[in-house]
């Protein structure tokens, strides 16, 4: 018999599509085009000083051998620390387990938890990985439209109709990717109330936005609204945004004893620690000096306001002013229907997505690649001249078509 090479799991998930983005964009740079790529999720800036002098002290000192699984013990108490001193949420440090980057974080959490046919709500617009993640450990993705009408966030009408005996988790993340939409601590209340009537149901809380908003406020956690949760909440966060750091590879994840056990087992065969280095960078991350952050939201807070308004002076493009993290979710209807340059009608934002990057070289990703429709995200960790040299061509090519 006559075996397919790649197993069925694999099959069943498709590449990310932003990363797929980001190698189209790159690889037409390499045959010459002029492409302006605003793609890509990560901060433009190095990362900080103090930070990279901490990893090459710890180099100096030797600390480049294996460290315990669950992290360095001096990462793990940083992060305890980091989660009382910021959003009032007490965990032992045996409760925390540091990861290879929060991505391999939150598929080892699905891997450990999910059997076949268990359901995993998914608010969209969502993070391009999710559902693949969940199709991987053989889940099932369930996809809750959130319409720019209700902020791009599940009501509790939503999430109560959605929950089945078969629902194992709910994934938010909040301020969320792609959107930048964060709930307050009134509407996490609010979804508390339903998931109260549910205790079958974990929740899995995607932090990794949580400095980088525009309001000023601090972002709440759903278990300071209600904190009755703690038992089946797994609270996933990183250095990566925060603090420019992400080829560092580090996330964490903290929750009730059972599942980061059950985490500590997996990854002890399938990943192994975080690299010993890096876990010294972030100890120095979390611990030392903060003013690059406040510095570096403030940056993007002037991106994201001078991009809002470009943006809505293009006939046919609308967007909604994102609460976090680094990106404008662009809603495009007003271009679908009509026809380019060169007679092709676009009637999907895939169609529009690739008429950007085709006819003035600038990349973005199509709003189906995060569950809703017609939408292009485009990522403004980019200097201002980069923001601007790739509105004026949107600019440009919108105002060819007919």
């Amino acid at each position: 018999m006559n075996h397919p090479r790649i197993s069925a799991r694999v099959r069943r998930i498709k590449p990310s599509p932003s990363s797929a983005a980001a190698d189209r964009a790159t690889a037409l740079k390499r045959q010459g085009r002029n492409i302006v790529s605003l793609v890509v999720g990560e901060p433009d800036f190095d990362t900080p000083a103090n930070i990279r002098a901490a990893a090459l002290k710890a180099m100096d000192k030797g600390a480049t051998r294996y460290t315990m699984l669950p992290g360095s013990v001096d990462l793990r108490e940083a992060i305890a620390a980091k989660l009382k001193r910021e959003n009032n949420l007490v965990y032992s440090p045996s409760d925390i387990i540091v990861t290879n980057g929060c991505k391999s974080g939150i598929y080892s959490a699905l891997e450990a938890t999910i059997e076949a046919g268990d359901e995993v709500i998914i608010p969209a617009p969502y993070w391009v990985s999710y559902p693949d993640m969940v199709i991987a450990c053989e889940g099932i993705p369930k996809i809750v439209a959130c319409p720019e009408s209700q902020g791009f966030k599940i009501s509790p009408e939503q999430l109560k109709a959605a929950i089945t005996n078969k629902t194992r988790w709910l994934i938010i993340n909040s301020p969320s990717n792609p959107t930048g939409a964060s709930y307050s601590a009134a509407e996490y209340r609010k979804l508390a109330d339903i998931l109260a009537r549910h205790p079958h149901v974990l929740v899995m809380t995607d932090d990794i936005y949580e400095h980088i908003r525009f309001d000023g406020r601090t972002t709440p956690h759903l278990l300071n609204a209600a904190p009755e949760l703690a038992d089946r909440v797994l609270a996933v966060n990183g250095v990566s945004k925060t603090y420019a750091m992400t080829g560092w590879r580090i996330g964490w994840i903290a929750g009730p004893s059972d599942l980061i056990g059950a985490l500590n087992t997996l990854l002890s065969q399938a990943a192994g620690n975080a690299c010993s280095i890096s876990q010294a960078a972030a100890v120095e991350a979390l611990n030392g000096d903060q003013s690059f952050v406040t510095e570096s939201v403030a940056i993007y807070r002037t991106r994201r306001d001078r991009m809002l308004t470009r943006i809505n002076q293009i006939e046919g493009l609308t967007c909604l002013p994102p609460d976090g993290a680094f990106y404008l979710y662009v809603n495009c209807a007003g271009l679908i229907g009509r026809k380019t340059p060169a007679g092709a009608h676009l009637e999907t934002d895939g169609d529009v997505a690739m008429y950007l990057l085709e006819s003035v070289g600038v990349a973005v990703v199509q709003g189906s690649a995060y569950g809703l429709s017609p939408y292009f995200r485009i990522s403004i960790a980019a200097s201002l001249d980069v923001l601007d040299d790739g509105i004026n061509r949107i600019a440009r090519a919108v105002s060819e078509l007919r």
